[in-house]
């Protein structure tokens, strides 16, 4: 299916061979500068019609041309307008020097603005391609300007912002609004960067989209567009054995409730049948509440091997409420030797911390079929020098996870990244805080582990997964638990 504009993201590096790209075509750079100024001004005149004054503070890059356009287009308009500068400015170059040169308004050091009642400030300062910690100045006006509780527009991104990892370097401007261009960058969707945009606008500034796409870093929104042509259809000749059978492994008798809950979840992602595999001293537990779900008692490798035996059985997940130790390993190592599809989570995924190799080895060969759900604890266990690499997104470290491990990786979070071993990502923004509750997580294995049921590839298992898990949450509200959560689960389409 073809990608939607909205949902591509580039990197800043990216984003800057596309704009050099541009100018190399003959496209004037001076008119796409003016463009997104007076882009900025649109919004910074629509959000705040009754702004007092508008004070632009520019830096002294292109982001800060994009200022000076903005100021000179604002004063025309006839409103109140105040300019800063940091550094020189008499040192821009190319189209930031003929931005400024165009611009009427007179400027003034930045270190001397101090906020007054009724300011909007227009963040033209740094953009997305920020990789070093801001200078004082700049932490001083963003401390005034929080202080003052002034409303910000950023342009591109809030200056502090590291476009690439959305890191905050030093001090960042909390956003109310940002204009970005052409496409969003991974700051404007990874955490804390997410958190200081505010709403994001996306504006096209004129330049040819075949130019975007010949930069693709195969970085997406998560969304129906990357998985909805994997999605299982049903028809009138379908029933519950075409539909995939899912098995969830049970923990203790004292430990059952997560396999409950991520059984309930793949029945209602679509599998055609389910069963809860359970310890037999588990089965007066599950029993007590499973109806649709069927239940097996499967507690040692022989009662695997036996279960195993049905090559109906397909897609696993194992984990939830599991326990950690050597029959977690030995079951893993069981389903991996006979090519099932597995979605390995929470306990499961610990089983394997002092060994991950272990793991990887056993899906080494062919497509994959791993689906691994970490949360940031467990993610350092399976892949510690990733996790302590600074210099990584946390892009960077689910494709290096997803490649070493020859799984389709969740890494979890506010803003989770679903990565494939070839390379693709997607990271996901439709997930409200409300899931920050204990059981959501079961409730996405199942999900997952319900689509892999289905025949959905791992990667596109992964991150349809996570889109539905998301999409249910905004439907069950504020106060939803992880038993809610599953009535909410509906297949897109």
């Amino acid at each position: 299916m073809a990608k939607g504009r909205d949902n591509w993201l580039l990197t800043p590096s990216a984003m800057g061979e596309v704009d050099a790209a541009a100018a190399a075509s003959g496209i004037d750079s001076f008119g796409l500068m003016e463009k997104a100024g007076q882009a900025v001004t649109a919004a910074v005149l629509k959000l705040f019609p009754g702004g007092e004054r508008f004070v632009v503070l520019c830096g002294p890059g292109n982001n800060g041309g994009d200022g000076y356009v903005a100021a000179r287009a604002l004063q025309e308009s006839g409103a109140a307008v105040a300019l800063y500068h940091l550094g020189d400015p008499s040192k821009l170059k190319g189209d930031a020097a003929t931005a400024r040169s165009r611009c009427p308004v007179p400027a003034e050091a930045l270190e001397t603005y101090f906020p007054m009642r009724g300011d909007v400030i227009v963040d033209a300062i740094f953009g997305a391609g920020l990789a070093r910690s801001v200078p004082p100045v700049v932490v001083d006006i963003v401390r005034r300007v929080d202080e003052a509780g002034a409303p910000v527009v950023a342009v591109d991104l809030p200056s502090g912002i590291d476009g690439r990892t959305g890191t905050v370097m030093g001090a960042a401007f909390k956003a109310r609004h940002t204009v970005t261009f052409m496409t969003r960058k991974p700051g404007h969707l990874l955490l804390p960067g997410r958190l200081h945009c505010g709403s994001v606008e996306t504006v096209d500034i004129g330049i040819p989209f075949r130019l975007v796409e010949a930069k693709d870093v195969h970085l997406f929104v998560n969304g129906p567009q990357e998985w909805l042509a994997a999605l299982p259809t049903t028809d009138a000749t379908a029933h519950k054995f075409r539909r995939g059978h899912l098995t969830v492994f049970s923990g203790p008798a004292t430990a059952t409730g997560a396999a409950r809950l991520a059984a309930a979840a793949g029945l209602r992602a679509g599998a055609g049948l389910v069963t809860v595999a359970t310890p037999p001293d588990a089965i007066a537990a599950n029993a007590a509440h499973l109806t649709a779900v069927m239940l097996k008692a499967v507690e040692t490798g022989n009662d695997l091997d036996d279960y195993l035996r049905d090559e109906r059985r397909t897609a696993f997940v194992l984990g939830p409420g599991f326990g950690v130790g050597p029959k977690a390993r030995a079951f893993v190592t069981a389903l991996a030797a006979t090519g099932r599809h597995l979605v390995l989570d929470a306990d499961g995924i610990t089983a394997f911390a002092e060994d991950p190799q272990a793991l990887f080895s056993a899906f080494a060969d062919g497509a994959p079929r791993l689906v691994l759900t970490p949360h940031e604890g467990e993610f350092a266990r399976l892949f510690p020098d990733l996790a302590d690499d600074p210099a990584l997104s946390k892009v960077d470290r689910a494709r290096q996870a997803a490649a070493r491990a020859n799984a389709a990786v969740v890494y979890k979070g506010a803003d989770s990244v679903i990565a494939a071993p070839d390379g693709r990502a997607v990271i996901n923004e439709n997930a409200p805080a409300s899931l920050a509750t204990a059981g959501s997580g079961d409730v996405l294995a199942g999900i997952v582990g319900g689509l892999l049921a289905q025949g959905m590839p791992a990667f596109e298992a992964a991150a349809a997964g996570v889109w539905l898990h998301g999409e249910a949450a905004s439907k069950a509200g504020a106060s939803l638990t992880a038993e809610t959560l599953i009535n909410h689960i509906d297949r897109w389409h």
